[in-house]
């Protein structure tokens, strides 16, 4: 079955003022489709080089899956790891998520400040990702950045928490003012997704 765009689970303009009902608009209609339709044209051209046992397109076939397919299920997660501000959206977690932060980060205002600069730090574009890391022995929350996002992945890692830093996710609103979007999301951060996902990868 091809990927499809999942709607968003609010209208665009629940999450104003901090994030603009434009930039949603254009961010999730026609960015976050143009992964999916990539990643699609990317698994139909696989499909047909495995038919034909021509594979010498390989190569940059696999580069076109793994740069649409991280794009499309990063922004699955985005969508839904936000809220609108005072219905869902900001505050601070609590709970297993707050106790599992303070155990790794010694506060919720520590993990906020490491997570702020390092989004706000990624050079170029890509993402700021609070993970799990799964192992034994190692099983702890981190924060992980991707310039990139189909490179510079640990594969023990779930995220949980993830904020796109691409200028397409807030350009319109903040231009390149990047730590005042950064600052807003906090705002709209849906806590109960995030400790859903904590949950379900510390199984």
């Amino acid at each position: 079955m091809p990927h499809v765009l999942p709607p968003l689970p609010y209208p665009y303009e629940a999450l104003e003022p901090h994030i603009d009902s434009q930039t949603m608009k254009l961010h999730h209609d026609l960015h976050h489709k143009a992964y999916v339709d990539g990643l699609n044209a990317a698994e139909d051209k696989l499909a047909a080089a495995r038919a034909s046992g021509d594979f010498a397109a390989v190569k940059a076939l696999s580069r076109e899956l793994a740069f649409h397919g991280s794009g499309h299920f990063l922004h699955c997660i985005f969508w839904s790891n936000l809220a609108p501000a005072g219905k869902g959206g900001g505050g601070q977690p609590a709970g297993d998520l707050l106790a599992q932060i303070n155990k790794d980060f010694g506060s919720f205002e520590a993990f906020q400040k490491q997570f702020s600069a390092a989004a706000t730090t990624v050079e170029g574009n890509g993402w700021c990702i609070l993970v799990w890391q799964g192992p034994p022995g190692l099983s702890k929350l981190e924060i992980l950045t991707s310039e990139k996002h189909q490179v510079n992945t640990q594969w023990t890692t779930d995220p949980i928490l993830v904020i796109d830093v691409w200028e397409h996710a807030y350009y319109l609103k903040y231009q390149n003012r990047r730590a005042e979007y950064v600052k807003a999301f906090w705002n709209v951060v849906n806590w109960s997704d995030v400790t859903a996902r904590l949950v379900k990868s510390k199984k």
